[in-house]
């Protein structure tokens, strides 16, 4: 029998596994389809068995545990409403005390700090007046005076290095549909500033005015104006162009022009001038914003029992770190890598320290890396095409249980951003949460040498659900067990 009788409208393929079988069919000019599909857990019997026994199953009271309390988490997720009440000092806002200092990423001890971390922590003693020297400030953290402490365990959040001391000014977002609060610093802009690890002259005078000027006119005109509603900035930054996490010109403008009006009301000319002034130079602002805005908004979705849902995503410097609503508090932590992406003239991976801060929580909240796709502009700082960037926010709808309706993306016919990224749905496809972040210097005071895209570790994803497994007090099922 000839070939065509089996073929009759020609022979088309589609190809799972490796590429190496399609090449021999596409260069006999066969039409191949190559289907993105890999084994469940990446081949892992083990992985795949947790992952099985944790899947949504109406007949399994564990199975019925685990929807409802993702449904749960989601609900909350998309019902967040974060609004800029206020800007106070950290002490007021948080309750730092004297020689308290926060930072970013899981816990970690001085000793294992990378060299940003250290400058920065450095920088706020001296800022703070607690030393007079880095020799003596160093001094006070190794003999345990100065207490440290990560930002997420106070409900706040931290670019870079991440660092918070009593004086300096946080924003306050309350997420009114829960309860919950954030809090972040307010952004320096970029150059030499200390969530890179600098501490010279230059950067603690900057960070005087901050907490002199800057914190002080922004917070009495926000009393003055009303809360602002971080929701609708953000949605309507990321149809300008913003993604929430890199790219926030469009949102630190709206920003400014919701607290232009009262600023110039409360202020004398000078002092608004001056505040106006830097913020039009400072397209980075609203990233805090942002941060604290996404803080708020998952901390209501946390402490949920049988949820494989994501609160926290964290890097140190050192460690990469996860929270899952089921386990609460706990971190999973891994070591941390640099990112791959695009470097300053003269830099390169070897001058990189591994990825680092808190920002990863706009990924986490589903902006960012997740909402590349509204922000194409972005790739000639990450690096990449404007197809990647479709693409990034495409294969996250893959590991996220929802969209969210008031984040729409045009280039996906308004389409909501992916929300609520479940750790079952990581491990299963294998598709590691992207997240597009700056890179620092691995020497304090450097500074960013450059942007690029990480992938969150997937051994925390695996660590996660294997305790939340053990706190449901279920059994991993045997092979025989689920043989039909």
């Amino acid at each position: 029998m000839t070939g065509h009788a089996f073929f009759p409208t020609g022979l088309q393929a589609i190809n799972v596994g490796p590429d190496m079988f399609a090449t021999p069919l596409q260069a006999s000019g066969v039409p191949v389809v190559a289907l993105d599909w890999r084994p469940p857990a990446g081949g892992d019997r083990e992985l795949g068995l947790l992952i099985a026994r944790l899947e949504d199953d109406p007949g399994d009271p564990v199975g019925r545990l685990v929807a409802q309390a993702n449904a749960t988490a989601v609900e909350r997720l998309l019902a967040a409403q974060p609004m800029l009440i206020d800007i106070q000092p950290a002490s007021q806002a948080i309750g730092l005390g004297v020689h308290q200092l926060l930072h970013s990423g899981p816990p970690i001890a001085w000793e294992r700090m990378p060299g940003p971390v250290r400058g920065a922590i450095t920088g706020a003693i001296l800022f703070e007046g607690w030393a007079t020297s880095p020799e003596r400030a160093a001094a006070l953290v190794e003999a345990g005076t100065v207490k440290l402490a990560p930002c997420h365990h106070h409900g706040a959040v931290g670019p870079m290095a991440g660092v918070v001391s009593p004086s300096m000014p946080v924003v306050v977002v309350e997420n009114v549909a829960a309860g919950t609060h954030g809090y972040a610093t307010l952004n320096e802009g970029l150059g030499k500033v200390l969530r890179f690890g600098a501490y010279d002259d230059s950067v603690i005078d900057r960070l005087r005015w901050m907490a002199d000027v800057l914190g002080p006119a922004l917070g009495t005109a926000i009393r003055a104006g009303g809360p602002i509603d971080l929701r609708s900035l953000t949605g309507q930054a990321l149809q300008m162009g913003d993604e929430g996490h890199n790219r926030n010109i469009a949102a630190t403008s709206l920003f400014t022009r919701s607290v232009a009006p009262a600023l110039v009301r409360t202020q004398d000319g000078a002092t608004a001038a001056a505040v106006l002034d830097f913020l039009r130079s400072n397209d980075h602002f609203f990233l805090n914003l942002s941060m604290a805005a996404c803080k708020s908004s998952l901390d209501a979705a946390a402490g949920i029992e049988g949820s494989t849902v994501v609160t926290a995503m964290s890097r140190n410097g050192v460690d990469f770190g996860i929270r899952l609503s089921g386990t609460g508090d706990t971190w999973f932590t891994t070591p941390v890598g640099v990112p791959d992406g695009l470097f300053f003239p003269g830099y390169g991976p070897d001058d990189a320290n591994p990825d680092l801060g808190d920002s990863a929580i706009t990924e986490t909240f589903g902006i960012g890396g997740f909402a590349m796709a509204a922000a194409p502009a972005i790739v000639r700082f990450v690096g990449g095409t404007a197809a990647d960037a479709l693409e990034y926010t495409r294969s996250m709808g893959r590991i996220t249980l929802a969209r969210n309706p008031s984040y729409q993306l045009p280039p996906l016919g308004f389409a909501g951003t992916p929300t609520g990224i479940d750790a079952r749905r990581v491990l299963d496809s294998g598709i590691a949460p992207v997240i597009n972040t700056g890179i620092a210097h691995r020497e304090a005071g450097v500074g960013q040498i450059g942007a690029g895209i990480a992938r969150a570790p997937l051994a925390c994803f695996a660590a996660a659900l294997t305790e939340l497994r053990r706190r449901l007090g279920v059994a991993q099922p045997s092979a025989i067990e689920r043989a039909p």
